[in-house]
């Protein structure tokens, strides 16, 4: 049966419209995941001599242990972003002699296909071989192993079901929100520490190997929940959202936003279709050569955060800046369109952020070559990029209310000043001077680390605050949106 379905899937995606911007979007992706294969594997393989560098006073398995559950904690928050729920047309199925349980077990065994699923063996797997088994031996290696791969599966199907719930109810998300909320508060405070949590969990692994297997079984009860899930909700919950989903669109990967991916997907078009957006957007990935002015020898090894802080928040919130300090006025020519079609302005804010989002994430992920120079870098860009995407959207969309000034797409973006106003020069101040301001007490004492943290855990909590955010530009939006379509038809 599970070949029956694979061909069925096959089938599906060659006949259908949207093949050839389906094809090019399956290369993207494969370039994305092939460039963070490699990055995995050199970090994996340089981590025995670079935990000595970054950790330098402690043993570097200690190190080691302590950074695997914060890598997952990590993994658990970006899979909650950008994980897939695994989709298939099942609705032609259910009236056929097939049983449930094997379309649950195709469900289940297609999520299990997700590069999120292969970068921790390429990452942690080159150190655990060279040192580990050294230090405690085959049988406590094999266990290693074990517990990081019953690890990944736990955060792979844990984080589908919380998707899946939270469709059927969004008091889960709140709830979700609320849990990873308080573990940054508990972290921040010193209450807990992920990292001596880890290297005690691993510690017990090496030391008592059996131990490993409690990872196997927490990963095989939550398969468990979500496959119950899926039999309980299965025909009722495809047919309510195929019922909601638009037939197609040019974009697949954005097809599970619903709503808000189809608005998203209409603004793509926008930017790739016409001179200025798709200028503004090609620019941006040449402003990645922008760290090399702010990322000097003497700066990285002087921990020098404050210097190079503007660098990284510019180089990984490019695309925000640029873009979205004409937001709205990308769409001044049908701007009145837009308030007279059936248009839920939440959703329609909704469709900024996520684009804000996916591109400052894309730029962030090509500026990680900037880790070569130092690790410390990836450190810096990290905290920068949650900053663009907590905070920085929240700024840019909220000022992007205020401007009501027209925009012509169509014409080129060299020399061209028109749209911009005082709002653009506005924006720069609270947007570049915030995460200085929040660094610069800690480098004043030296405490360069905790300056970063700082920077990072605001843009973080400002990123699960994003439905209070929604709400609020929204309702600015509708308050201005006569403005901006008056100021618009000038």
């Amino acid at each position: 049966m599970l070949s029956t379905f694979l061909s069925h899937q096959r089938k599906s995606f060659w006949r259908s419209r949207n093949r050839g911007s389906s094809i090019a979007t399956q290369i993207i992706l494969g370039f994305f995941m092939l460039y963070f294969l490699v990055i995995a594997i050199g970090a994996g393989f340089s981590m025995p001599f670079l935990l000595p560098k970054i950790f330098p006073n402690q043993d570097a398995i200690k190190s080691f242990n302590g950074l695997i559950l914060y890598y997952f904690a990590f993994d658990f928050i970006m899979r909650l972003q950008l994980q897939e729920l695994p989709t298939m047309s099942i609705i032609p199925y259910l009236h056929l002699k097939i049983k449930k349980s094997q379309i649950i077990s195709f469900l289940n065994i297609k999520a299990l296909f997700s590069a999120f699923n292969l970068w921790p063996f390429f990452l942690f797997l080159p150190f655990i071989f060279m040192r580990i088994a050294g230090a405690y031996g085959g049988f406590a290696t094999i266990m290693y192993i074990v517990s990081i791969f019953s690890i990944a599966i736990f955060n792979n199907y844990l984080v589908l079901y919380i998707k899946r719930k939270t469709i059927t109810n969004v008091l889960y998300t709140g709830i979700g929100l609320l849990i990873i909320a308080g573990f940054a508060a508990l972290e921040y405070y010193k209450i807990i520490s992920i990292m001596a949590g880890s290297d005690y969990v691993f510690r017990t692994i090496a030391l008592h190997p059996y131990a490993g297997f409690v990872f196997t079984v927490a990963a095989f009860l939550v398969f468990k929940i979500n496959s119950n899930f899926l039999a309980k909700n299965l025909y009722t919950e495809e047919l309510s959202s195929r019922q909601e989903k638009k037939v197609s669109t040019d974009y697949a990967f954005l097809n599970r936003f619903g709503k808000v991916g189809e608005l998203a997907a209409l603004e793509l078009k926008l930017i790739l279709r016409h001179k200025r957006p798709r200028s503004s957007v090609i620019l941006g990935f040449f402003f990645l050569l922008y760290g090399f002015l702010f990322y000097k020898a003497p700066a990285i090894d002087g921990n020098k955060f404050g210097q190079m802080m503007f660098g990284a928040i510019f180089m990984t919130g490019v695309s925000i800046i640029i873009y979205g300090q004409f937001m709205f006025a990308w769409q001044s020519s049908h701007f009145d369109g837009l308030l007279s079609a059936k248009i839920n302005f939440k959703d329609f804010i909704k469709a900024k952020f996520l684009l804000f989002t996916i591109a400052s994430t894309i730029i962030t992920v090509l500026a990680s070559f900037y880790g070569f120079l130092s690790p410390k870098l990836l450190l810096l860009q990290l905290a920068a990029y949650l900053y663009n995407i907590g905070f920085g959207t929240v700024i840019v969309l909220y000022l992007a209310t205020l401007n009501y000034k027209r925009l012509d797409i169509t014409k080129a973006a060299s020399f061209n000043y028109q749209g911009t106003s005082a709002t653009q020069f506005l924006l720069m101040f609270p947007y570049a001077l915030t995460p200085i301001l929040l660094y610069v007490p800690f480098g004043m004492m030296h405490m360069p680390y905790w300056g970063l943290t700082v920077v990072a855990l605001f843009g973080l909590i400002m990123l699960l605050l994003r439905g209070f955010w929604v709400n609020f530009i929204t309702k600015k939006f509708e308050k201005q949106r006569y403005k901006i379509a008056e100021g618009f038809r000038e």
